[in-house]
């Protein structure tokens, strides 16, 4: 999915991101041992207008659990 926008609400434990290709608003939790690297690499997957592959935490979350180039 192509990252669109990542949000950052006040004084809230994580993160929103949201993809183009979804109406959803997915959520990075800071406290997840890999968001710090996880949020590196939608930073930069937005900054360069990249698509990636988001894994969640299963098939109907909205949670962010990892995220990796395609391919």
């Amino acid at each position: 999915m192509t990252v669109a926008q990542i949000r950052e609400p006040k004084g809230a434990d994580y993160l929103e991101v949201v993809f183009l290709e979804s109406a959803r608003f997915y959520k990075l939790f800071r406290k997840d041992p890999e968001s710090g690297e996880v949020l590196g690499l939608l930073r930069k997957a937005l900054a360069e207008g990249r698509a990636m592959n988001v894994g969640l935490d299963s098939l109907d979350s909205d949670i962010i659990r990892a995220i990796q180039e395609p391919g």
